[in-house]
């Protein structure tokens, strides 16, 4: 007989080594959507961060997205600082020195050359580069060159809903929440198909329908529930790796939620709503998305109670009880959380 499957233990979520790990080791398997492609126009620049790593990302005359760590070789010192919306730039400056370089990260100039100890070649000082890819409405980047294909972490993506995540889309709402919970708890609770009908009774279930037409799908990292639209097709929702979750509506609407690690109680909530631009026909109005945003932040208030009260659960020593047949998709995350561990910190989790 096969071991009944089980839920991570409470220490998952409050142990301090453990949180490191997620942070970096962890974070580091996967691709992080930073950026909608459209913010990014050629000939501009836009400073960010990552996980407490400042990144800088580019479009050169190519047309192709690039990201770098956000640091001159020479001294470390950042070539911008964040602000809102992307800089129109013809080259990257350091502030510090004045060295110079393209948007692909090629070293242009350098103060004074002729005052170096050593013979000086451009060519040996490039910008640290990231993996840089776009994807759907999105610019991912990857934080180590050992990262899994994008290709693997959003193939039921690429599979069941092509047509949605490829036409032309705006973002058109962008929001951040702190929430006060371990961001395991939130990634668990947006897969948790379990609670839909009994704590979002009058929300997210209305979207969902009865919970007789729930259809399970999975692959090697990512789950998904599938069920019939009032209005007609499917209402698709995604759990993808590391922490990130996919909505679309049969209209064209894409919804991105993820839970981005701020301390081991803490993390942030972003959602991201994209919508057909005009390119794919009659728009939605800016009261129709401020009336999409209202519908998605009252089941995410519902849910930010539970979080937050999961947290203290857990801090106060709770053993989880059994998995019902509902809660498959977190079943299925954690199992490869699981894999990835180190083997140390896999053993103090068994």
């Amino acid at each position: 007989m096969t071991a009944p499957q089980r839920f991570l233990p409470a220490q998952a979520y409050t142990d301090p080594e453990l949180y490191r790990w997620d942070c970096s080791g962890y974070a580091q398997r996967y691709w992080h959507p930073l950026v909608a492609g459209s913010a990014l126009p050629a000939g501009h620049s836009l400073a960010l961060t990552l996980l407490n790593q400042p990144l800088l990302l580019t479009r050169a005359e190519d047309g192709l997205p690039r990201a770098f760590l956000n640091r001159c070789p020479h001294r470390g010192v950042a070539f911008q600082h964040e602000r809102d919306g992307a800089t129109a730039c013809r080259r990257l400056i350091c502030p510090y020195h004045g060295w110079t370089y393209s948007l692909v990260g090629e070293l242009l100039a350098a103060a004074r050359e002729q005052g170096f100890d050593h013979p000086f070649h451009r060519q040996d000082w490039p910008l640290p580069s990231l993996p840089c890819r776009e994807d759907g409405p999105l610019i991912w980047v990857a934080l180590t060159q050992a990262v899994t294909p994008l290709e693997q972490q959003l193939d039921l993506v690429h599979q069941r809903v092509a047509d949605l995540w490829t036409q032309p889309l705006d973002q058109v709402r962008i929001l951040q929440r702190t929430l006060y919970c371990n961001w395991k708890i939130a990634h668990d609770n947006t897969l948790d198909d379990y609670h839909v009908a009994v704590a979002h009774p009058t929300t997210l279930h209305r979207e969902q329908g009865p919970v007789r037409d729930y259809a399970h799908h999975t692959t090697a990292l990512v789950n998904l529930l599938v069920t019939p639209h009032a209005d007609g097709g499917c209402f698709h929702t995604f759990g993808l790796p590391p922490w990130l979750h996919l909505i679309t509506w049969p209209d064209g609407r894409l919804a991105l939620l993820e839970f981005l690690p701020l301390s081991l109680d803490s993390c942030c909530m972003q959602l991201r709503l994209f919508a057909p631009n005009a390119a794919s026909g009659e728009p939605p109005t800016d009261a129709a998305n401020k009336a999409w945003l209202k519908e998605l932040l009252a089941f995410l208030e519902e849910d930010q109670t539970l979080v937050e009260s999961a947290q203290r659960g857990y801090r106060s020593g709770l053993v989880p009880g059994p998995p019902h047949g509902l809660e498959q998709r977190i079943i299925h995350w954690q199992e490869i959380y699981r894999q990835v561990l180190p083997k140390a910190l896999a053993q103090s989790l068994s």
